[in-house]
């Protein structure tokens, strides 16, 4: 047999086996349900936008004052979300009283992680002062790209 063929026959081989894994994989963690594997989870901290919002998402609570609404979606032990706390605590004294900031663990509350469509963590979901979800991104991202969203979607963040 010619050696290109046996490599032909190798690198065929490999990729049935990578492709059996990676179904294998897929079918355990959605059997599973959403939030209940770590390795499942956190795909990537590289930022980059959700392609789409699902409809099922509910709409933010508005408790009081109606304000506009950062929710971050991750887990106290995923690396891009322990990033992220710093971050939200600092937005939370920086814009009290003008910025509503939330945090929901996926893994120790799968249901949410299901109720609001997540699919990678952390995930942020931007809400104008009417409840209404404007915007998502997956993966960590920084403070002041935080505050520009809010900027590029209209809402001001501050002092009056």
């Amino acid at each position: 047999m010619k050696a290109s063929a046996k490599l032909l026959i190798v690198g065929a081989l490999a990729v049935a086996v990578v492709a059996a894994v990676a179904l294998k994989n897929y079918n355990k963690n959605n059997q599973a349900g959403a939030g209940d594997s770590p390795r499942a989870a956190v795909q990537s901290a590289a930022a980059s936008d959700a392609p789409s919002i699902p409809a099922t998402a509910p709409p933010a609570p508005t408790p009081g004052a109606r304000l506009p609404k950062f929710l971050d979606l991750g887990a106290d032990k995923c690396i891009p979300c322990k990033m992220m706390a710093p971050l939200l605590e600092e937005l939370r004294h920086e814009y009290a009283g003008r910025l509503h900031v939330e945090f929901i663990d996926v893994w120790k509350n799968p249901d949410a992680g299901q109720r609001y469509g997540i699919q990678m963590i952390p995930t942020q979901i931007f809400y104008d002062a009417e409840g209404r979800e404007r915007a998502r991104h997956v993966g960590f991202i920084g403070k002041e790209d935080i505050l520009a969203k809010f900027r590029e979607l209209g809402v001001n963040l501050e002092k009056k």
